[in-house]
């Protein structure tokens, strides 16, 4: 009892969901003994989605491993290659499979949810069939990662629209920015087995929603948090799921990518831009944005990436709005320099 309360203590003492996940493979391979226990993350939509390994560890590695969170979709396995595992989230319940024949391992997946669905599995390779106490301890252990989960989705999460908030955006900001600086790093150390197939950039995008204080004078409050719950939706939609989406207060969202070329970017962009024009929104009707984005350079700070970004909104807005705006291009253009500062105003 005092092992399990110890590995409990150390799991819930971290805010850190990718040191959460490798904590917790490694105190199972440790009560456990088992050959193999990984975390699972289903990733990507459709037929096209994938697995993303969150955490692994064998009985004889020295620590756990994990996909890079940038990594490249087509990289990744298919879902449809574990069926066992499609099975598993599907039902919500375990499963478990007796050693084949001539096999030595025997199998146990776990459903691992969040509070609104199951979003992944834990997989547990042992030599022997689970008994029932191990399969009650290890369900115990995933319901206090999922409770400890929600409290740091509370915490990081924008409670209107579900968005990372401005709070948790510095930390994946230097991941991001310090992974550059080293094109074998992906950002995650020596958490990371799995690299992104090709060279790829962060970009940081600022968006902003045109003329918003209007919505909010002529419709009211509760239709213009309408008008952004619906907006981070179509975020979701437009973006990859490893994509950081983020709002940071107002009428202000953030988008923190990976991309091989500024034209990939700005396409990633241009599209969310479109997609926002194009929808009707309730009451309120058609409503645009104006965006601005910036390669992230390895020795940028959050903030230096930020106000390049936000130079481009400003920019966009000053020339019409519901446009997308280049800091490359604008500079290149002679428009502003990288060493100009613009003032603190917000148009609405």
């Amino acid at each position: 009892m005092s092992q399990v309360v110890e590995h409990l203590a150390e799991l819930t003492g971290y805010r850190d969901r990718d040191v959460l996940d490798v904590t917790l493979v490694g105190a199972l391979r440790d009560m456990l003994r088992p050959s193999c226990v990984a975390i699972y993350r289903s990733v990507g939509d459709g037929a096209s989605a994938r697995w993303l390994t969150r955490a692994k560890q064998r009985a004889d590695d020295p620590a756990a491993s994990a996909d890079p969170l940038w990594a490249e979709l087509e990289t990744l396995p298919l879902l449809s290659d574990y069926p066992l595992r499609v099975a598993c989230m599907r039902r919500a319940e375990i499963i478990s499979r007796l050693p084949a024949p001539g096999s030595a391992a025997a199998l146990a997946v776990f459903p691992v949810s969040n509070e609104r669905e199951v979003v992944g599995v834990l997989e547990i390779d042992t030599a022997h069939i689970l008994s029932p106490e191990h399969v009650r301890l290890v369900g115990g252990i995933l319901r206090v990662y999922r409770n400890f989960q929600g409290l740091l989705d509370y915490s990081e999460r924008d409670t209107l629209t579900g968005l990372l908030n401005r709070k948790t955006f510095d930390d994946t900001f230097m991941r991001s920015a310090a992974a550059l600086q080293n094109s074998n790093d992906d950002g995650f150390g020596e958490l990371s087995e799995r690299r992104t197939t090709a060279a790829s950039h962060a970009w940081l995008a600022v968006i902003d929603i045109d003329h918003f204080k209007n919505v909010n004078d002529n419709f009211g409050h509760l239709i213009g948090d309408e008008v952004l719950l619906l907006l981070s939706r179509l975020m979701r939609t437009c973006f990859r799921t490893h994509d950081q989406l983020y709002r940071f207060g107002g009428e202000e969202f953030v988008v923190l990518l990976r991309a091989r070329e500024a034209s990939d970017a700005a396409g990633a962009f241009e599209r969310l831009r479109a997609t926002v024009a194009a929808y009707a929104f309730p009451q309120v009707g058609h409503v645009t944005e104006s965006v601005g984005f910036s390669a992230v350079r390895a020795s940028d700070t959050p903030s230096g990436a930020f106000e390049r970004a936000d130079k481009c909104v400003y920019h966009a807005k000053q020339t019409g709005r519901n446009r997308v705006s280049s800091h490359a291009d604008l500079v290149a253009q002679g428009v502003f320099t990288d060493g100009e500062r613009i003032s603190d105003v917000e148009l609405f």
